[in-house]
C-alpha cells in the first residue's frame, strides 16, 4: 500500500522552512563565490611524501594532456622536415662563447597532416663523426614576428644603458642572441614559430591572440572552427596545438643524428615560458628547462594561446613547473606577476626537488628591477645552468659575445623554392580539426573495445573531465531540518555538507518503516520537490516505498544566474577557457553533489537507519546524464543504475553557457561514452535506440554484455519500469 498523501497546508510550511535553511546553509556553499580566473591566486603545496607526490604527478599531467586534447595523443604522422637555405658562420674569438663557428637553417615541418612549424636550426660546425652534442628548444613569447623581428634602435640603447643588453649589433635580436650563444657551446638549437606568427602563417595573429567574440559561421555540429562550443567539447585549443607542436619538435630535434637524446633542454619567456613548463611537465624526454619570467602563484598567463579548459582546475603554473622535477630547471623574476616567486612558490618548488632528491637543480635568478623580458641577465643565467648540467665545458660565468644578426630574408622558411600554404584560410581550420575529431574518436573507440583502454585511457579521461570520483569525494555531514512520520515512512529534509570541498546539497528522504535495506537516489528536473509534492510523490516512488526501498532526492548545484545560463568570469572576450580553465562547469558541479550524496550513503548513516544494503540510482529528464556521470564516477558504490537519457548529446550544444555544456564530452565519445566508463555495473537505458556503440563495445570487452538492459517502450513509462528494475 502506498502512504497516505501529506496534507498540502504541511507540504507547504515544509517547503518555506527548506527553501528558507537551503538559502541559508548554501550561503556557505563556496561554489556561491565569484567565479575564479586568471588572475587569482595559486598556490602549490608539495606533498608530505615522495610516493604521495608520484601519484599527484600523474594526476595533473594527465589533466594537461586531457586539457590540451592529447590524452590520447594524435596519431603521429610523417614530418616531411624541409631543411633548406643553411648559411655559415664563421669561428669566434676565443672566450667564454667557445670556438666553434654555426650555421642556421630554414626549416618547416608537419606536425600534424597540413599544419607545418616553422623555425630555424642552428648547429655547431666542426663535430667529430659520431659525436653527439645537446639540443636546446626555444620558444618564444608574445614579441610579434619574434624570430624574424629587430629591436628598434633607440629601444635598444635605453635597454643597453639599463644592463638589459650589451651589444649594439647582436642585441638587435634577442632570440637570436640566444641561439648563437648555445650554438657557440656546442648545442644544436630549433626556434620555432608560435601560431600567427613569423612564418607560421595558416592562423592569424587576431585569431590565435586576440579572439573576442564568438563566430556565428564556426559555431556548427559539423565542420567548426576554433573557440567554438564544440571545438571546447573535442577539447581542440590553440594551446593545444602548440603544445603538440613542441612535442613533435622533440621528435624532429631527435631525428638529427648529432643529437644527444639524454641531453634535451627547452628554455623560453612569457608565453614562451608558459609552452616550455608545459613541454617539460608532459614530455620525459626533456631533460633541463628554463621557463622564464611565467612561473608564478598570481597571473598564469593572460593570452587565449596560454588558457584551455579544464587546465587550471585545482592547480596552477607552479604545480606545472614542479613536474620536471627532478630534472634541472631554472626559472627568473622582473617587475611583472613573477616578483614574489622567491617567497611564494619557489620556495615550495625547492621543498618538492628536495623531496625527490634534487635539491640542487632547482635555480632563481632574481631580477624584479628589469621589466618583463628574456634579456641577458637571465640568458647568461640560463647559459650557465645549462653548462653545468650538460657538462659543456664552458668558463662559468658563461656570458655572450656579440655576433652578427641575421636578416629577415635570410631567416624567413618560405621563398620561390618553398612556397607558404594558404594564410588563415577558414576551411583549413576546419578540415584541420574534422581531421583531428576523426582521429581520436577511432582512437578511443579502439581503446574502449578492450578492458585496458577503457580502464586506462577512458575512465581517467572523464574522471578528469568530472573532476572528482567517489574515493575523492570527500567528508560529509548531515543536518537535519526537518522530521516527520506519516504511515509507514518516516520524512526528512536537510542538508548534506561536503566539509572536504566547503559544499552543501539539499536532500530529501522518505524512510519506509519496514526497510528492505535498499536506497534509490531519485533524480529528476524537480529534485526535492518529487518527494514533497503535495499530491505525494510520483507512483513510482510509492512503488519502491511499498516494497520498502529508502528513496532520496537531491537538489544539484544551481548558482545565481540571470538568465539560467552558466556563470562565466568577468573577462569580456567569449572564450570559454578563461571560464572552465579555472572551475569546474556547472555539470561536473551537479555530478559532485550526487557523489557527496553517495558517499554520504556508504560511509555514514542517518539518526538510527543502518547503512544501506545497496545504492541504486535513477535519472531521468535532465538529470539523465548527470546519473550517468555520477555512476562512472562512482565505481562500485553505485550497484544499479537506470538512465533515461532522451537522446541527448553534449556535442549538440551551441552555446558554452548552457547549464549542461561540459568541456571534453564530446571528445570522448559523448554520453554514449561516459556510459561505457561505468562499466562494469548493472545499467538500465532508455531514450536510445539501441544500445550505443561505444556502450556495447565496452560491455563485450569486459564480459558485461547482460548488464546493460535497453528499455524501449512508451516514453511515459520509463519512470515505472526504471523503478521496478533497480529494485529487483
Amino acid at each position: 500500500m502506498p502512504p497516505p498523501a501529506i496534507p498540502a497546508t504541511r507540504v507547504a510550511a515544509a517547503l518555506l522552512v527548506i527553501a528558507t535553511a537551503i538559502s541559508t546553509a548554501r550561503g556557505e556553499d563556496l561554489r556561491l563565490r565569484p567565479p575564479k580566473d586568471l588572475d587569482g591566486y595559486f598556490p602549490f603545496q608539495p606533498p608530505a611524501t615522495r610516493e604521495a607526490w608520484d601519484a599527484r604527478c600523474d594526476e595533473v599531467r594527465r589533466r594537461i594532456l586531457v586539457a590540451q586534447g592529447l590524452w590520447p595523443e594524435p596519431t603521429t604522422c610523417d614530418l616531411a622536415p624541409s631543411i633548406h637555405g643553411t648559411i655559415t658562420k664563421g669561428p669566434a674569438a676565443v672566450g667564454n662563447e667557445g670556438t666553434a663557428g654555426y650555421t642556421v637553417s630554414r626549416v618547416s615541418f608537419q606536425s600534424l597532416p597540413g599544419l607545418f612549424v616553422t623555425g630555424n636550426l642552428y648547429r655547431p660546425v666542426g663535430l667529430k663523426e659520431g659525436q653527439r652534442v645537446p639540443a636546446v628548444l626555444f620558444a618564444h613569447g608574445h614579441w610579434k614576428d619574434a624570430r624574424l623581428s629587430e629591436q628598434d634602435p633607440a629601444a635598444l640603447r635605453r635597454e643597453i644603458a639599463a644592463g638589459e643588453e650589451r651589444f649594439e649589433q647582436g642585441g638587435r635580436s634577442r632570440f637570436q642572441s640566444l641561439c648563437v650563444q648555445a650554438a657557440r657551446m656546442g648545442c644544436v638549437v630549433w626556434q620555432w614559430d608560435m601560431l600567427s606568427d613569423s612564418d607560421a602563417v595558416q592562423f592569424s595573429r587576431e585569431l590565435v591572440h586576440g579572439f573576442a567574440v564568438q563566430r556565428p559561421e564556426m559555431n556548427t555540429v559539423s565542420r567548426w572552427g576554433l573557440y567554438s562550443p564544440q571545438a571546447e567539447s573535442h577539447l581542440q585549443s590553440i594551446m593545444g596545438l602548440q603544445t603538440w607542436n613542441g612535442i613533435r619538435s622533440i621528435d624532429f630535434v631527435l631525428s638529427l643524428p648529432e643529437v644527444d637524446p639524454t641531453r634535451i633542454a627547452v628554455t623560453g619567456a612569457s608565453g614562451g615560458g608558459t609552452q616550455t613548463m608545459l613541454l617539460a611537465a608532459v614530455d620525459p624526454r626533456i631533460t633541463l628547462s628554463g621557463p622564464m619570467v611565467m612561473v608564478s602563484t598570481a597571473m598564469q598567463g593572460g593570452c587565449t594561446c596560454e588558457n584551455a579548459s579544464l587546465l587550471r582546475i585545482g592547480t596552477g603554473n607552479v604545480e606545472f613547473a614542479a613536474l620536471c622535477a627532478p630534472r634541472p630547471q631554472i626559472m627568473n623574476t622582473a617587475d611583472d606577476w613573477t616578483k614574489e616567486l622567491a617567497t611564494k612558490g619557489f620556495p615550495d618548488l625547492q621543498a618538492l626537488y628536495a623531496l625527490t632528491g634534487a635539491k640542487d637543480a632547482v635555480a632563481l635568478k632574481r631580477g624584479e628591477h628589469f621589466p618583463h623580458n628574456y634579456n641577458a641577465v637571465s640568458r647568461a643565467a640560463f647559459y650557465t645552468f645549462l653548462n653545468r648540467h650538460f657538462s659543456l665545458g664552458q668558463p662559468e660565468p658563461v656570458v655572450e659575445r656579440d655576433y652578427e644578426p641575421l636578416a629577415r630574408e635570410q631567416l624567413t622558411v618560405w621563398d620561390a623554392d618553398h612556397p607558404a600554404p594558404p594564410a588563415a584560410d577558414p576551411e583549413f581550420e576546419r578540415g584541420l580539426l574534422e581531421r583531428l575529431t576523426a582521429d581520436s574518436d577511432a582512437r578511443l573507440m579502439a581503446a574502449v573495445g578492450t578492458d585496458a583502454g577503457l580502464r586506462d585511457i577512458l575512465q581517467p579521461a572523464w574522471a578528469t573531465v568530472i573532476g572528482r570520483t567517489f574515493d575523492t569525494a570527500g567528508d560529509v555531514e548531515w543536518r537535519m531540518l526537518d522530521k516527520s512520520t506519516t504511515g509507514d515512512v518516516v520524512r526528512m529534509t536537510g542538508t548534506l555538507v561536503n566539509t572536504t570541498h566547503a559544499e552543501e546539497v539539499a536532500v530529501a528522504w522518505l524512510h519506509p518503516r519496514t526497510s528492505n535495506g535498499r536506497v534509490v537516489v531519485w533524480l529528476d528536473d524537480r529534485g526535492t520537490g518529487a518527494l514533497v509534492d503535495p499530491a505525494g510523490p510520483p507512483a513510482a516512488v510509492r512503488d519502491l516505498l511499498a516494497a520498502g526501498t529508502t528513496v532520496v532526492a537531491a537538489d544539484p548545484f544551481s548558482p545565481p544566474s540571470e538568465d539560467g545560463r552558466q556563470r562565466v568570469v568577468k573577462n569580456p572576450r567569449q572564450f570559454a577557457g578563461y571560464t572552465y580553465g579555472y572551475n569546474h562547469p556547472l555539470f561536473a558541479q551537479r555530478t559532485h553533489d550526487i557523489l557527496t550524496v553517495v558517499r554520504f550513503l556508504r560511509t555514514a548513516k542517518v539518526g538510527d537507519h543502518p547503512a544501506p544494503t545497496s545504492v541504486a540510482l535513477v535519472g531521468l529528464g535532465s538529470r539523465g546524464p548527470v546519473a550517468a556521470a555520477a555512476r562512472a564516477m562512482a565505481g562500485g558504490a553505485i550497484d544499479r543504475t537506470a538512465v533515461d537519457t532522451g537522446g541527448f548529446r553534449f556535442a549538440t550544444l551551441l552555446d558554452y553557457r548552457d547549464p549542461s555544456f561540459l568541456p571534453g564530452a564530446g571528445k570522448y565519445l559523448d554520453l554514449p561514452g561516459l556510459l561505457a566508463s561505468g562499466l562494469p555495473g548493472s545499467l538500465w537505458l532508455a531514450g536510445e535506440e539501441a544500445i550505443p556503440e561505444p556502450v556495447g563495445a565496452a560491455a563485450n570487452a569486459i564480459g558485461a554484455d547482460a548488464a546493460v538492459t535497453l528499455f524501449t517502450g512508451a516514453r511515459g513509462d520509463a519512470a515505472a519500469e526504471a523503478a521496478r528494475w533497480v529494485n529487483r
